[in-house]
């Protein structure tokens, strides 16, 4: 019923002479240019070329019908586009209109989201995607920028409380088997300041397990290889 209704496009029919055309035309040519000698979409065009594998040439890749930024040259259709000096957006000076309940439901100054915790309050989050580990931490204040500004490790507040200030390049972090996100836990003797050049090495993988510093030596000379190879490569393709 659906394809009786057009809301399916119909199907794009291949025929060996199309196939033969795209491999010819496809790498010096634009898609757009392809789809209409074929007569066919162009996001058939894209996707019988992705099948085949088949890649833009160097060539085409340097000229200005790829529509790249390249160094020392401005492509026609950007200059025309862009904007000019002394040119003023369209919408400068003017608020967006009210339309529907956005009057009742949008934001209002100095207005807060729901969801915030005031000073003083705690939170566990994710140390990052190089520390996966939960840390406690707490609001200190209200002022604005990223979340850094307002929360503050834990940890890091007792060490500094009792060692003040931690000193440049250093970091606070629980000792050995002692991480903790339970408040009361997080005492001073469960703490260690180091450096910021000790941490990395302790967390390198390869002091972790002598099979796994293997891997990661061969990974590396897998990649040298695999760069060399791709840098000549492209310096036997250049003109």
């Amino acid at each position: 019923m659906t394809k009786s209704r057009n809301i399916n496009r119909p199907k794009t029919r291949w025929t060996p002479v199309m196939l033969e055309l795209l491999k010819q035309w496809y790498p010096n040519m634009t898609g757009e240019v392809v789809a209409g000698a074929l007569q066919i979409p162009m996001g058939a065009v894209y996707r019988m070329a992705k099948k085949l594998g088949l890649r833009k040439s160097a060539e085409f890749l340097a000229s200005d019908m790829a529509g790249r930024i390249q160094r020392g040259k401005q492509d026609a259709r950007m200059i025309a586009n862009r904007f000019q000096p002394g040119q003023v957006p369209a919408n400068k000076g003017k608020h967006m209109p009210t339309r529907g309940r956005m009057a009742e439901t949008q934001f209002k100054p100095g207005q807060a989201p729901h969801t915030t915790l005031p000073v003083g309050s705690y939170r566990r989050v994710r140390g990052g995607s190089r520390n996966p580990h939960l840390v406690l931490e707490q609001k200190m204040n209200e002022l604005p920028g990223p979340n850094h500004v307002r929360w503050h490790p834990v940890h890091r507040l007792v060490w500094i409380a009792a060692n003040g200030p931690v000193p440049e390049g250093h970091i606070v972090v629980f000792r050995k088997g002692m991480r903790t996100t339970v408040l009361e836990e997080i005492t001073l003797d469960r703490l260690e300041c180091i450096s910021r050049a000790e941490n990395a090495r302790r967390n390198h993988p390869g002091n972790r397990s002598p099979e796994l510093r293997k891997l990661i030596q061969l990974k590396g000379a897998i990649t040298r290889q695999v760069n060399r190879i791709t840098r000549e490569h492209k310096e036997r393709s250049a003109p």
